[in-house]
């Protein structure tokens, strides 16, 4: 009797942890004797690119802004404050340097945000 309660609960466990790999989506499959299977999804495993982009353009939408509404003679002023700050701060100070990207776009919106 305690085999067979043993087994019992192996086979439990087992389709409660097809169950749980079950909640992101299954796939159906009918085999070759007609029987239809139902098997969990592979799970992607990537990085999301998608939010990386999403990052990198709301940085660059953040410097073009800034860009464009102090003008480029303050904006320069405070990024050589910032070289001659901490590790850090000089870090930051290479990262929001006005490249042709960011001053192209930040001479197009200028006029329109004044």
């Amino acid at each position: 009797m305690a085999e067979g309660h043993a087994q019992f609960a192996k086979r439990i466990e087992l389709l409660g942890r097809k169950h749980r790999k079950m909640q992101h989506g299954y796939v159906t499959r009918v085999g070759r004797d007609g029987l239809i299977s139902v098997l969990p999804k592979r799970g992607k495993r990537s990085f999301p690119m998608a939010g990386l982009y999403l990052i990198a353009l709301v940085f660059f939408g953040f410097k073009v802004f800034t860009l464009a509404a102090i003008g480029p003679v303050t904006y320069n002023e405070r990024l050589s404050r910032l070289n001659n700050g901490s590790s850090v701060e000089q870090i930051g100070a290479k990262l929001m340097a006005i490249d042709p990207v960011t001053g192209a776009l930040a001479g197009l919106t200028g006029p329109i945000m004044r």
